[in-house]
């Protein structure tokens, strides 16, 4: 039913129009993810251009490194995860999607969270951070990730926690203690034990019982 439900707004946002990004893109981007078993909705920036080539969110360098990230935090990209942008469609030169353009894709990312109905949202850097909380200049993301909140899309209420986005963490490779890519282990096994932990212990029982 989900995955019905999300071909229809797949179909809306391949046809849309709304902003100057369709004229440019190659392919719109619209989610990668099992949404009948996702827990967890992970909301990226926008795609790059090997997303705009292939038509899938998270898979250039910045996407791979995450991957590398899940696997070793025991995240399965293909069960536990729904990736999304808050943007479909690619900026060009990759820059960051203006507020007219994340308006006009906003009830296609809206229609997504709706449908999925995750325990959790994960804000994957500053501009989708941005795009639910109102931050004050003092507030860095450095400051507020790793930290659990509460969201709102269409008056339902959501458990959300930011973490670094990807690419920012392609250009910090240093694994010193309280670097962005040691923070980054420490978020994804919070996020993991925190919204994942029945998952654990569901899997232990089958193994009992068998």
């Amino acid at each position: 039913m989900k995955s019905q439900c999300l071909e229809i707004v797949r179909q809306k946002c391949e046809s849309c129009k709304a902003c100057p990004l369709a004229k440019t893109r190659n392919n719109v981007v619209f989610s990668d993810g099992n949404p009948s078993t996702a827990k967890i909705v992970f909301i990226g920036e926008a795609p790059g251009e090997v997303e705009d080539e292939m038509g899938i969110p998270f898979v250039g360098r910045a996407g791979q490194l995450m991957n590398e990230f899940l696997s070793e935090a025991g995240i399965s990209r293909e069960d536990d995860i729904y990736m999304i942008n808050t943007v479909k469609c690619r900026p060009p030169e990759n820059r960051v999607p203006t507020e007219e353009e994340k308006s006009a894709c906003r009830k296609f990312l809206d229609a997504q969270i709706d449908i999925i109905k995750p325990d959790a949202i994960v804000l994957c850097g500053a501009t989708a951070l941005k795009s639910f909380v109102e931050l004050d200049k003092k507030q860095t993301i450095s400051k507020v990730r790793g930290k659990w909140m509460t969201v709102t899309v269409d008056r339902v209420e959501y458990k959300a926690i930011t973490i670094f986005h990807p690419s920012y963490l392609l250009r910090n490779r240093s694994m010193e203690e309280g670097s962005p890519r040691r923070l980054m282990q420490q978020d994804l096994a919070e996020i993991k034990n925190t919204i994942l932990g029945d998952k654990i212990i569901s899997e232990e029982k089958e193994l009992v019982l068998a």
